[in-house]
Formats: structure tokens, sequence, C-alpha cells
């Protein structure tokens, strides 16, 4: 099953700072294990929401919304998406993942539709 695995933003990542270093070494070394495993297909970090903007649907209508967003703990700041077996497996693999953050931080699992 693929899944996307969703990194949440906090305070610390929306301002824009430079990751510790020893965080992206270690974050790095967690996604050699992953792609030994054979289960990264893809992983990236994502700018502060003040660089992104949003598209607001109604109707026929489309209006464009500048970043900032509120509600940080909404936002994604990073994400990895992986093949793995169940939910059970990218249950096991983010529960070895080094903290993303400075401080306390959230990890989604999100499954993607299989429409075969």
């Amino acid at each position: 099953m693929r899944v996307m695995v969703l990194v949440k933003a906090t305070q610390d990542s929306e301002a824009g700072g430079a990751p510790d270093p020893e965080m992206m070494a270690a974050m790095g070394r967690f996604n050699d294990e992953l792609e030994a495993a054979g289960i990264l297909r893809m992983a990236d970090g994502l700018l502060p929401s003040s660089h992104g903007k949003r598209i607001a649907f109604d109707g026929a209508d489309r209006r464009v919304i500048d970043g900032p967003f509120p509600q940080v703990g909404e936002l994604v700041a990073g994400f990895w998406l992986w093949e793995v077996a169940d939910m059970d497996e990218a249950v096991a693999w983010v529960k070895r993942c080094p903290n993303p953050m400075p401080g306390p931080s959230e990890i989604e699992i999100r499954p993607f539709h299989e429409w075969a």
C-alpha cells in the first residue's frame, strides 16, 4: 500500500530557520534505512507557508490567498511517499524516525486511494 507520511509544521518550521545539522544528519540516516528497506519512493521538506499560496474554489470562482496561513499545526513541513505492506508497517517506521523538529512534533500517515 502507498502512504503519504506528513511532517506537521511547528512555530519553529514556520519561522523559516535553518534545520539543526545534527537533526538533518539523523534524518539522512533514517532516509537511507528507508531506501535500503525498499519502501522510500520520495521525500522532501517544504518552505514555510509564507512562501505558499492557496487557491479557494467556489463554483466557477477562484481566489488566490497568499501565505502565511493560520493554524500552524495543520500545515505540512515535509513529507515522504512510502510503499509498505500495511499501516502497521508504516507506523513502525514512523516510530523509528528521529524527531523532525526541535520540540514536540507530529507525523501523520495517510493511505492513498487504490483505484484499481
